[in-house]
């Protein structure tokens, strides 16, 4: 902590001179002066026409220099934090930030005996808040978002609406107890304040779970979770809001909020989904001017929120789906240089925009509007956590019953854990009309989110190392890895074909035949398509480890290397694939769609040997390989059909020249069939014609332990 003390002081010195700059009109010193001049208007009264070797005006340049000096001091703040020693391996980023904001907020309130400046709502709505979501969106790992999207859902739609109605009524019950103090709160205003302190804030989640490293399945679900909570408390506070303002309320009214809710959630889609097409098309021309390529991806996002907010949609839900539908597209059509500009500025952006959040956040809690209320403060914080852990717990049951890979009980101790509050509540709680009871709302809130950054912030890493929750982890996959996966995908999406279910493998190799036969043909280059998937696969995999090559240290193989192959071995391993693997595809199996399968064929045909059509020096040199002179013809048909047949242990014997003039004993189709007779080598030879026999044994596994 020793070094966050000289930066903080550095910045601190200039901010607070410059707030203290603000000359009240009345005073005397505001319109005259020798050789300094604070009027933006005229430069002085006595001197009108003078020239001024040095002159002062700060009111021209005060909000830029304002805002300059609060990134200056947020951006030093961040760079102590991380150079502080151990600091950052005990207490999180943003625990450390809001300290910075309290001291600075403390500061600026005894110089100038009034309140600090706040954040508006407008300001976190408009500028801050969208930079994060649009870095969170465009760098969101997509297979486990959509692997996961149904338990996502099912968490931050049932969830809210269960903490938002459990907290909103639990508060009136506790109103109507206590009617001296609390009696002028509505059932409408506790259904409000529900709305807003049910928001999950995902800067604090991502703030803290990305120092954790926890695993990708619960980095999504929680995440993902906090990123589409905010769009339904968002349009619920918006719904109550609209509810406070009429007269009466009505079960048409309930009925048509219904309805709104669902089209402003299905509205934020389809701008963030028409705005991202129209990126990544814009995307495809900028192969000429590629330094402005990396503008359209920031403008076009930044448009889609702002086209939804003027709309009344969700902003958060169109630029996630905006980020979403783009990425893939753009990062086809640009370069490597523009894909390097457009990571690192998004990055640097939303790193910027969450350092002020928090440090706001710790100025804005210098206030002299507080009101405390042990009752309400108490049953809220109380609430907070027993719903949030119930709705969890109750969702997880009945999820788990669908899902292949169950929610284990530690990660849902720490999904209902990890519901830290942050700044969308506290810019909610100041959009609320002026009641008697405002200002209790805002304490309230100040103090749930002081308790969720700070106990539950610090604390949540000690349990998930005592809980010993599973990491993530930190190789990224290889291109051998990718190809596996997708061969994979492509396996289950055909079984769920071939059985006739409609599941999420199906749905999603439709949708990449449809990507791949119209939307990658229209919306990427001809000069920047892959025509080989794998040569698409190497290229991704390629751009993920240019992202993440520093987190990710590099893997040592710990198996021994294996010797190279013997000319004799790769030569029997080639004469073995040549016979027994080489016409699979001859085979010859009935039709079959994915309703109706047919049984008209039988045990014998499926298990009939495959024959490959050799010619007759093939033929006799495979003889002369394989059988000895002495046998007769009925051991021949054996050791052929027997080799026909793929046997899990092969022995191939390799003979010298003399045997292989050996003429070819013909084959009796009438004798029997002995699979046992894998392959017969010249035992009873003369020692002067027996040729060297160089043997090779493939045996699996199993068949070692035996």
């Amino acid at each position: 902590m020793a070094v966050l003390w000289p930066l903080y002081l550095l910045i601190s010195g200039p901010l607070w001179a410059c707030l203290a700059l603000t000359i009240p009109d009345g005073h005397p010193e505001a319109h005259h002066g020798p050789l300094f001049n604070t009027s933006p208007v005229s430069p002085s009264v006595d001197l009108p026409n003078a020239l001024r070797v040095f002159s002062l005006d700060y009111h021209h340049v005060q909000a830029p220099f304002e805002i300059v000096l609060w990134i200056m001091l947020a951006s030093l703040a961040k760079l102590g934090f991380h150079w502080s020693g151990r600091v950052p391996a005990v207490v999180p980023e943003s625990c450390v930030l809001i300290m910075v904001g309290l001291l600075v907020g403390g500061v600026i309130y005894g110089v100038r005996h009034s309140a600090p400046p706040t954040l508006s709502a407008d300001a976190f709505f408009l500028f801050l808040l969208p930079p994060i979501v649009l870095d969170a969106g465009y760098f969101l790992p997509g297979r486990l978002f959509f692997e996961n999207l149904g338990t996502i859902l099912w968490y931050a739609v049932l969830g809210t609406l269960w903490n938002v109605l459990g907290i909103g009524l639990c508060l009136y019950g506790v109103c109507l107890l206590a009617p001296s103090s609390l009696g002028d709160i509505s059932l409408l205003h506790c259904l409000l304040f529900g709305s807003l302190i049910a928001a999950v804030d995902p800067v604090a989640v991502l703030s803290v779970f990305q120092e954790m490293h926890v695993n990708e399945q619960l980095h999504i679900l929680v995440f993902g979770e906090s990123l589409l909570n905010d769009a339904v408390t968002v349009v619920l506070y918006k719904l109550f809001e609209s509810f406070l303002r009429l007269p009466s309320v009505t079960g048409l009214d309930v009925l048509v909020g219904g309805c709104r809710v669902v089209v402003v959630g299905l509205g934020g889609l389809f701008v963030g989904l028409f705005f991202g097409l129209l990126a990544a098309l814009t995307s495809r021309f900028t192969f000429r001017a590629q330094v402005i390529a990396p503008l359209f991806v920031f403008l076009y996002s930044y448009l889609s929120y702002l086209t939804s907010e003027m709309l009344h949609f969700s902003g958060i839900m169109a630029i996630v789906t905006c980020a979403v539908t783009m990425k893939q597209y753009v990062e086809a059509n640009v370069s490597e240089r523009s894909n390097t500009s457009i990571q690192y500025f998004l990055k640097m952006w939303s790193s910027v925009s969450e350092t002020l959040i928090f440090i706001f956040l710790g100025v804005s809690t210098i206030q002299d509007i507080h009101m405390w209320s042990w009752p309400f403060v108490c049953s809220t914080l109380l609430l907070c956590l027993v719903m949030r852990a119930t709705g969890v717990l109750f969702l997880t049951a009945v999820v788990n019953k669908l899902r292949r890979n169950a929610v284990t009980f530690r990660d849902q101790f720490i999904i209902a854990y990890g519901g830290l509050r942050g700044a969308i509540c506290f810019s909610l709680v100041f959009l609320i009309d002026d009641f008697p009871k405002k200002r209790l709302f805002i304490t309230t809130t100040i103090v749930v989110i002081l308790f969720t950054v700070f106990v539950q912030g610090m604390t949540i890493k000690p349990l998930v190392e005592l809980l010993d929750v599973k990491r993530k982890k930190r190789a990224l996959p290889t291109v051998s890895e990718e190809i596996h996966s997708r061969l994979l995908d492509h396996l289950l999406s055909g079984i769920e074909d071939v059985v006739g279910y409609w599941g999420q493998h199906y749905w999603k190799d439709r949708f990449e035949q449809f990507n791949k036969k119209y939307l990658r043909r229209f919306l990427i280059g001809e000069h920047h398509r892959a025509h080989s998937s794998i040569l698409r696969v190497y290229q991704e995999v390629e751009r993920r480890e240019q992202r993440g090559g520093d987190e990710a240290p590099p893997v040592v193989d710990p198996r021994p290397s294996s010797r190279p192959l013997l000319p004799e071995e790769i030569d029997s391993i080639r004469r073995i694939l040549s016979r027994n693997l080489h016409n699979f595809n001859n085979k010859q199996t009935a039709a079959y769609s994915r309703h109706t399968l047919h049984q008209e064929v039988t045990a014998d045909k499926m298990r009939k040997p495959l024959h490959r059509h050799r010619s007759l020096p093939e033929r006799r040199v495979d003889n002369t390989i394989t059988l000895c002179p002495q046998q007769e013809d009925g051991e021949f048909a054996k050791s052929y059909k027997g080799r026909a047949r793929l046997s899990r242990s092969h022995t191939v014997c390799s003979a010298g020249p003399r045997w292989s003039k050996l003429p070819a004993p013909s084959v009796q189709a009438a004798q029997p069939v002995d699979p046992e007779a894998a392959a017969v080598c010249p035992q009873d030879a003369p020692p002067t014609e027996r040729a060297t026999k160089k043997q090779l044994s493939f045996i699996l596994e199993e068949e070692k332990l035996v």
